[in-house]
C-alpha cells in the first residue's frame, strides 16, 4: 500500500511524463511520419525523410481548388496554370510557422521574377489574424482563408498526405504536387532547391 507521499510522488510523475509527450507533439510532424509515407510511396527525399521530390512520371493529378484570401479576393488553380507555385499550410499561432516565415518570403523575392508563385494556405484563423501575421513577419504573398470549410486543404490532401502544418508543396506547370516538405522549412536554400528543380522541368 502506498503512503501519502509514495502517491503525491507517483502522480507528479505521471504529470511530468504528459507534459513531456504533449510537448512532443507540436505543429510538426515527426520524422516518423515523413518516413511511413515514404516507404508507402516509394519516394526518396532527405536524410530524415522530410523533404521528398516526386519524380515527374510518379506524380498523382492536378489539384483543382478555389477559395477566397484574406482581402477577399477570389482565387483558384486556374490563376496557376502553366506556373510553378509554391503552397505553404499554416496558422498564425502556429510556432514553427513563425519561424519559417522569413525562409517563404526570401525564396518568394528570389523567385517571383521568373513567374513562380507562393499562395497560403491558412486553416485556422480569420482574415484580420492572417493580415496581422502577414505584416508582423514581412510576408507579401496571398493566403486563402480556409478555415469556415476547408475546402482547399482537401483538395490538395486528396493528392498528397497533410501530415503537419506547416507543410510546403512545391507545384509542377501542370498542377501536380513536385515537391514536398513535411514539417518547419529549415532554410530558404532548401525551399530554393525544390522551385529550381522544378523550373527546369520542360513538361
Amino acid at each position: 500500500m502506498r503512503t501519502p507521499k509514495q502517491t503525491i510522488l507517483l502522480s507528479a510523475a505521471l504529470l511530468a511524463a504528459t507534459a513531456i509527450s504533449l510537448g512532443l507533439v507540436g505543429c510538426t510532424s515527426t520524422s516518423s511520419l515523413a518516413n511511413q509515407y515514404q516507404q508507402n510511396s516509394g519516394r526518396s527525399g532527405s536524410a530524415d525523410g522530410r523533404v521528398v521530390e516526386i519524380p515527374a512520371d510518379q506524380r498523382g493529378t492536378p489539384v483543382s481548388f478555389s477559395g477566397t484570401t484574406e482581402y477577399g479576393k477570389k482565387v483558384s488553380s486556374e490563376d496557376y496554370a502553366g506556373q510553378v507555385y509554391v503552397v505553404n499550410f499554416w496558422y498564425a499561432a502556429c510556432g514553427p510557422c513563425i519561424a519559417e516565415a522569413p525562409f517563404l518570403e526570401e525564396t518568394w523575392q528570389k523567385y517571383k521574377k521568373d513567374g513562380v508563385k507562393f499562395l497560403g494556405i491558412n486553416i485556422y484563423d480569420q482574415p484580420a489574424t492572417a493580415i496581422a501575421f502577414a505584416e508582423e513577419n514581412g510576408i507579401s504573398y496571398p493566403s486563402v482563408i480556409d478555415v469556415n470549410d476547408g475546402r482547399v486543404k482537401q483538395a490538395f490532401a486528396g493528392v498528397t498526405p497533410i501530415q503537419a502544418t506547416p507543410t510546403t508543396l512545391v507545384m509542377d506547370r501542370q498542377g501536380r504536387v513536385a515537391a514536398r516538405i513535411i514539417g518547419q522549412l529549415e532554410s530558404a536554400s532548401v525551399l530554393s532547391t525544390l522551385v529550381e528543380d522544378t523550373l527546369k522541368e520542360t513538361s
